[in-house]
């Protein structure tokens, strides 16, 4: 008897890329062929065996977490989203009722303090101070020149077109919120205006990772447009 084999039988050693492949390209195979489905076992990491379709199940157990963490972070992020416009809605009324400059700038004190739960703020206003005497807000407003020496720490920010998120250097705190205040972690910078034309708001946490540079500036950037509109009428 001839043990010679078939010269039209070609034998191919299957990798484990090739059966992945395959697999991938068929996904029905083991519905087709249940027989060998039920044969399979995989190890299980506490010991023991489970069957493919359990481990199967386990990995779809998993990436249903997965999505459903992902669903429920996109969720709270559409409510602090809400909460957000609905706020800036309410300062866009308070802002249009006022009748002056003076009326404005405490509508914006107030929603930032109380609205908005700021742990500090100013609003900076270019021009004379001279003219804006009768603006009693506390250390909230500040009136100053534009080319007042003071706000050489701040050139490359009033050079910019955008909000700057981020830890700010000692001589901005200073001027900010005071050479006694060393809780500002972190700060946010509102241009009011084209290169902050009008002046800019700033918004400071104790917490040094509240504002960063990687966060998103939309909201920062609709209040500013807000702000600088109101105050334009005056």
């Amino acid at each position: 008897m001839s043990t010679q084999r078939n010269p039209d039988f070609i034998e191919e050693e299957l990798s484990e890329n090739a059966v992945r492949d395959f697999l991938q390209e068929n996904p029905d195979f083991f519905e087709r062929h249940s027989a060998l489905l039920g044969s399979l076992r995989l190890p299980h990491v506490a010991g023991g065996t489970v069957s493919l379709v359990e481990r199967q199940v386990s990995v779809l157990r998993q990436r249903d977490l997965k999505l459903e963490r992902q669903l429920k972070d996109l969720i709270e992020v559409a409510r602090a989203n809400d909460t957000l416009a609905v706020k800036i809605h309410q300062l866009a009324l308070q802002m249009l009722a006022a009748s002056d400059l003076s009326g404005t700038v405490r509508c914006v004190e107030e929603s930032l303090r109380a609205g908005f739960g700021a742990d500090q703020s100013i609003l900076v206003l270019f021009g004379n101070p001279e003219m804006f005497k009768d603006i009693d807000v506390g250390r909230f407003f500040l009136a100053v020149e534009r080319s007042d020496e003071s706000l050489k720490a701040f050139e490359t920010f009033l050079e910019g077109s955008g909000p700057r998120c981020g830890q700010v250097r000692d001589a901005q705190r200073d001027f900010l919120f005071g050479k006694e205040t060393d809780e500002v972690g972190s700060a946010a910078l509102i241009p009011l205006g084209n290169k902050s034309e009008v002046g800019f708001l700033a918004i400071g946490s104790v917490d040094a990772n509240h504002f960063h540079p990687g966060m998103s500036i939309d909201f920062l950037t609709r209040l500013g447009e807000l702000v600088a509109g109101a105050l334009k009428r005056y």
